[in-house]
């Protein structure tokens, strides 16, 4: 089954994938070390992604691995129908359009539970919510998840905090192998590509604003600097905030930060961390974009309301101007403008984070585990790594038992 926009653009979808194949090879690998054993035969999976063709990619292995997939957009910028309709062909339930409304995102997800799923793949988790706030029925027949996302893991705490996250959850985006590379990586590099390729300006000698410094923010600090720009931290943790300072960039609340910057980018995961109160103070002709799940952190209502009109001169920009003729430019909608403006994580990134999510799907269908959030079991992470290291060709070193036995003691 499948609703998507146009079926007519599955072939252009397959090469795209093709070409995002060749680049994974540590789903390969486990592609080819679980397909003779079909590990997921009986397994109805659930996957609410960013649908594009490295997702495609992970999507289209649990298929070859036994799986019946059914699958929705997590994001309506996201989406693209080409890797839709490719998937449809490739033998994927996929509900999801490029552009879909709230309503139309929602009836989605609806669609991929009637499926029944025994294992969620989330990014967000919508998927979960939507289970226990709608359709409570499915609950005994889930053995668990992953979620991928900071703003997905801090919903789930949320709802383990209150007692009724019903089934188990694993935290893929709290695993050593997804926030050191994924968060950091593949969002500092990701986020400069949205930015770039949708306003064709140059980075270096502006003042590029950070909204927060998590793994996201430090990526996308670092390729900032990277790239000749002037870099500036706005932050609520201490910690983090002296750490920024420490790394080389300038930190000061996001008031005075607002007067200065020429690019503002959030990936704070909360909202209206950029409102009515920073708008009247920005410079004429800023650039706003979000890195964070939501579009909540650039508040879009204040900005409206201030505004006397809005114009689309590009793709992807929304100009708000201001009574006083300032332009304010918000790039792809407030939503994720490494997606929304471009293809996401370099395909090597996303190769490690979905070999991470195939990993823990398999550990929630086959192991019986109580309900709440839960780790990466570190041996899945560390086995991750070392296949991506394997296929690079990279080796390690191994301790010595001399070693080993050394690092067990409490004596010199």
């Amino acid at each position: 089954m499948h609703k998507v926009a146009d079926m007519a653009k599955a072939p252009q979808g397959a090469k795209k994938i093709e070409w995002a194949w060749q680049y994974m090879p540590s789903l390969r690998f486990l592609e080819d070390k679980y397909k003779a054993e079909q590990p997921f035969k009986g397994a109805v999976v659930a996957a609410c992604l960013h649908l594009e063709a490295k997702t495609a990619c992970l999507l289209l292995t649990l298929t070859r691995l036994g799986a019946v997939v059914a699958a929705c957009g997590s994001n309506p910028l996201s989406t693209q129908d080409d890797i839709c309709a490719a998937l449809a062909e490739g033998g994927v339930n996929v509900f999801s359009r490029r552009g879909m409304t709230a309503d139309e995102y929602f009836g989605y997800v609806r669609d991929v539970l009637d499926f029944k799923p025994n294992v969620i793949i989330d990014d967000g988790a919508d998927v979960v919510a939507t289970i226990h706030k709608e359709r409570p029925d499915l609950i005994p027949g889930v053995r668990g998840g992953s979620e991928e996302t900071t703003s997905g893991v801090k919903r789930l705490k949320a709802m383990q905090a209150e007692g009724v996250l019903k089934f188990p959850m694993i935290s893929v985006n709290d695993a050593l192998s997804k926030y050191l590379f994924d968060n950091r990586y593949g969002t500092g590099q990701s986020v400069w590509d949205g930015v770039m390729r949708t306003t064709n300006m140059v980075v270096a000698g502006r003042t590029v604003v950070v909204a927060g410094y998590g793994w996201c923010g430090k990526g996308v600090a670092k390729r900032a600097a990277g790239l000749g720009a002037r870099v500036v931290v706005t932050e609520i943790d201490p910690h983090k905030a002296c750490e920024a300072l420490m790394d080389g960039f300038d930190v000061m609340p996001m008031e005075e930060a607002a007067k200065i910057g020429d690019i503002f980018l959030t990936l704070t995961g909360n909202v209206k961390v950029i409102d009515r109160r920073h708008f009247p103070l920005m410079k004429n002709g800023v650039v706003m974009g979000n890195a964070g799940h939501f579009d909540v952190e650039i508040c879009k209502p204040d900005l409206a309301e201030l505004a006397v009109r809005v114009e689309r001169l590009r793709d992807n920009i929304d100009t708000y101007v201001m009574k006083d003729g300032r332009r304010l430019n918000l790039l792809g909608e407030g939503r994720l403008t490494n997606l929304a403006c471009a293809d996401g994580h370099p395909i090597e990134i996303m190769d490690l984070s979905f070999a991470l999510q195939l990993e823990a799907a398999l550990h929630v269908y086959t192991h019986a585990m109580p309900a709440g959030l839960h780790a990466v079991p570190a041996e899945t992470d560390r086995a991750v790594m070392e296949s991506k290291l394997a296929a690079l060709g990279i080796g390690l070193d191994k301790l010595t038992s001399e070693q080993a036995e050394y690092l067990k003691s409490w004596q010199d």
